[in-house]
């Protein structure tokens, strides 16, 4: 059944007699407005005067929201807005003091004029310039719209289905009920997990490699034969160079070959301590330090795609970028005239920091670690990884030694600036910092705090497009983006839902910790602890000490006309 057409409400039949009993109704209005560059505009107040409500206590202080009207400037508030066109007849349209926005005291509503918010517009752009460094190397291109296609299941053809027969392995459902649950290299979770043996010290690798391997778009590019090493291997190169996307890609046959036994991979190991001098050591790495590492090894392995693709500028570069590559968007505005500079750089992570009324004290005794959390009666929510976001897209005010220098002031000023995301990646990487330096030791301690997480994540509330809109309204949002509006189409729509696959789990000093992955897999969790895989509940996860968390879009779309690839490089080019 058909929904029923749109009805739209008729016009306010008094803001078309008041436009009418004028030939410029809303000229007069230019020098009463006041454009604000930390915000929507307002009405010019004069600073001695103490606009109130006659009929109620009402102030400007008091009540968040009083109107004046248009014809003779009396001041109420919108629950006496009704009694006002009674004694003075005519008088209907009324002003927002505070959001220069135009209201009906008959209607009771809220009204919309096209020539009153050109005025608002006109008098925003002569007060607030804006500079949104669209010619810096760091700006991206404006992206090409691109022609989404519905899912159609891939049928091979006889010379692939011939392929298919003859070089694949079945993988095979371990149900295993007659396997030793002492041993590492028996799963009974009926999936093709496989556990990874460490190599001593080597957890930090092990949990991320699980992660890496269970990346919804990086484990079909793999396992699709997008890089097959043996063809890989016959290419001309130097003897000195190493590809660690071969090895990576002997992990994931191994991996996903049915065999259940503990994979050692000794050879990435190498790989990457060949590639990574600095790193060539038994001691324990840094889990993110790892990640980041592997991610520009395969930028770095995979040149034909990076020389191939017409893209660097939208981090399209490879196979790695495709996947985890997004970008941020950096608004610095000057406080004193408005002046506000935009650049963009890419991410291919979101490192949070954790709420500090959140974070717990150590005390060593005898060895022993005691942790003490703050306690009060007014106790603060616990800290969420929303509530993260939400301080990662605050306006944050520079201080003196970081002030902006303001290219209409010529010279530096008091600025503020706040971060937002431009374009959300296909698999949206989260690292929690929960190593700080202490000022007063001068060394580094963890933070032992707990994070909540969803498992179902809407990035949408930390978009730019949402960022900007809350912060100047619906109004002012196309003159504030840039390229005429185009990123509204970037950083919104239903893609930006995601949904989470792995966990990176760091328990233990700093010194001396342990890196677990918990994995989800057909909305079952399982603890990858080396080489050790068993299934936990849901609740093992929500209390574990998150580190890094990953999570992939909900929805993946194919993408017309793009065979190169197949894959989406963010919300703007879905797969």
């Amino acid at each position: 059944m058909s929904s029923p057409p749109a009805s739209f409400p008729p016009p306010c039949p008094h803001l078309a007699s008041y436009r009418a009993s004028l030939s410029r109704p809303f000229r007069h209005l230019r020098r009463c407005l006041r454009a604000c560059p930390l915000g929507p505009p307002s009405v010019r107040l004069d600073p001695l005067s103490h606009p109130h409500c006659p009929f109620c206590s009402s102030s400007s202080s008091t009540s968040p929201r009083l109107l004046a009207c248009l014809s003779c400037a009396q001041v109420f508030c919108p629950s006496h807005a009704a009694s006002h066109p009674s004694s003075s007849p005519g008088h209907h349209i009324s002003v927002d003091l505070l959001r220069a926005e135009l209201f009906c005291c008959s209607c009771l509503d809220q009204v919309y004029d096209r020539d009153f918010d050109s005025t608002v517009l006109r008098v925003f752009h002569d007060a607030c310039p804006l500079n949104t460094n669209t010619n810096t190397p760091t700006s991206p291109s404006t992206p090409r719209k691109r022609r989404r296609l519905d899912f159609s299941h891939w049928r091979p053809d006889p010379s692939q289905a011939h392929l298919i027969r003859t070089r694949s392995t079945p993988l095979h459902s371990d149900h295993s009920d007659h396997s030793d649950p002492s041993d590492p290299s028996t799963s009974r979770s009926g999936v093709p997990l496989r556990g990874l043996n460490n190599m001593g010290n080597t957890c930090f690798l092990n949990s991320v490699l699980q992660a890496l391997l269970h990346a919804p778009p990086l484990r079909n590019f793999f396992l699709s034969d997008r890089h097959n090493r043996f063809l890989c291997a016959r290419r001309p190169r130097n003897a000195k160079d190493i590809c660690l996307v071969c090895d990576l890609d002997q992990i994931y046959s191994a991996v996903f070959s049915g065999d259940r036994t503990p994979f050692t991979p000794a050879k990435f190991l190498y790989s990457w301590w060949r590639i990574s001098s600095d790193l060539a050591s038994y001691e324990q790495q840094d889990a993110h330090e790892f990640f980041i590492s592997v991610l520009d090894r395969i930028h770095d392995n995979l040149v034909e795609d990076q020389q191939n693709s017409n893209n660097n500028a939208q981090g399209d570069c490879c196979i790695a970028h495709r996947v985890f590559s997004g970008i941020l968007r950096s608004d610095v505005t000057c406080t004193y005239c408005g002046f506000t500079s935009t650049t963009y750089d890419p991410c291919i992570d979101l490192s949070l920091d954790l709420d500090p009324t959140h974070i717990t004290r150590h005390n060593a005794r005898n060895g022993e670690k005691e942790t003490k959390q703050k306690h009060n009666k007014n106790r603060s929510p616990p800290t969420t990884l929303m509530r993260c976001l939400q301080k990662f897209t605050r306006p944050e005010r520079l201080d003196n030694e970081q002030k902006f220098y303001c290219q209409k002031c010529k010279e530096r000023r008091e600025s503020l600036k706040q971060m937002s995301i431009r374009k959300l990646p296909l698999v949206l990487c989260f690292h929690v910092k929960r190593f700080e330096h202490s000022t007063m030791k001068k060394t580094l301690r963890k933070i032992d705090s707990c994070l909540q997480f969803p498992f179902s994540l809407d990035m949408a509330p930390y978009l730019s497009s949402s960022v900007l809109r809350s912060r100047y309204g619906n109004r002012l949002l196309p003159a504030i983006l840039d390229n005429g509006g185009s990123e509204v189409g970037i950083s919104s729509g239903a893609s930006s839902e995601f949904e989470i696959f792995a966990v990176v789990t760091h328990s233990g000093r700093l010194d001396a910790g342990h890196y677990v992955t918990y994995l989800r897999i057909n909305n079952s969790w399982y603890k990858c602890d080396d080489a050790w895989v068993v299934k936990v509940e849901e609740s093992t996860v929500r209390e574990s000490q998150a580190y890094m968390l990953f999570y992939v879009q909900k929805v993946l779309y194919y993408t017309a006309g793009d065979n190169n690839t197949g894959i989406s490089t963010g919300i703007d080019e879905p797969t």
